[in-house]
């Protein structure tokens, strides 16, 4: 995501640099789940107390939400006090994080993959740079500096960044139902992919859930740094067919603890979120 402002009739990107866990990252998983929920506003210090649930003090709370004004994520808005508008343009980015959070795809054998070619010259590194950064980010495979491969459900993702960071023209796009490699598919994907960061990936997040705050007593908590944990595993992992990756995969169980905790936590969070700004119930 760029780091200046960026105005209301741009794009707001995915923010690939937060790092789960830090204030910038609880933040922003905190505006995502519930900002719509609440009519786009909430007022500072609504938001600064919310924050000081998760661990953040005020005055940390605070620069970070100036940084997220000045990506462009949130406006500053008087609406009966001071407070903060969800920006319309990190609609979409949002509404695409809520489809890789809370519908986790898997793919199957035989079902289509996606192929991205692109030529960017020499002149616009910076855009090729940034295109792969965007591409590795969403899950997809490096089968060569300049070809790219996914499941095909997330072609539609490839599409939005291509049009996102104005690449369409140079890219071409193809789908295959199997691709035809020397030896096996699942030795091609383990090049492709670098399934050891991901494995790991699945395992600090396993690691994460058994350090959230207790959950009868701290809903709205444990359920914001669950899904702060999670967010970026649906997104660094595309949903390869079982088949095609190592034994003892690590993947399913995340999912499952995921959903789980979801499943328990979603409802008293919001009931908490509800009470603390006033707002009657659903």
């Amino acid at each position: 995501m760029p780091g200046s402002h960026a105005p209301s009739g741009n794009a707001i990107l995915d923010d690939i640099e937060a790092r789960p866990g830090s204030t910038a990252s609880l933040l922003r998983t905190f505006i995502g789940l519930y900002l719509r929920r609440l009519d786009g506003w909430i007022s500072a210090s609504d938001l600064v107390r919310f924050a000081g649930r998760l661990g953040i003090p005020p005055t940390q709370a605070r620069t970070g939400l100036t940084r997220l004004k000045q990506k462009g994520l949130l406006l500053a808005a008087r609406e009966g006090g001071i407070g903060y508008r969800l920006n319309p343009a990190a609609i979409p980015m949002l509404e695409r994080g809520d489809r890789r959070i809370f519908d986790v795809r898997q793919m199957a054998i035989g079902d289509p993959w996606c192929l991205l070619s692109f030529s960017i010259p020499e002149t616009r590194r910076d855009l090729r740079h940034r295109l792969r950064r965007r591409l590795q980010w969403i899950g997809c495979g490096m089968v060569s500096p300049a070809l790219w491969i996914c499941p095909g459900y997330l072609q539609d993702e490839v599409e939005e960044i291509l049009a996102e960071l104005d690449a369409r023209q140079s890219a071409t796009l193809f789908r295959t139902q199997t691709p035809q490699v020397a030896g096996s598919l699942a030795t091609a994907v383990a090049g492709w992919w670098d399934l050891t960061a991901l494995r790991t990936e699945h395992e600090l997040f396993q690691e994460s859930i058994v350090a959230l705050p207790d959950a009868a007593s701290e809903p709205f908590a444990a359920y914001v740094r669950l899904i702060d944990a999670w967010r970026v595993l649906p997104y660094r992992d595309p949903g390869l067919p079982a088949q095609l990756l190592p034994p003892g995969w690590p993947g399913q169980r995340s999912f499952d603890a995921h959903a789980r905790l979801s499943a328990q936590l979603a409802a008293p969070s919001w009931d908490f979120v509800r009470a603390t700004v006033g707002l009657s119930a659903d």
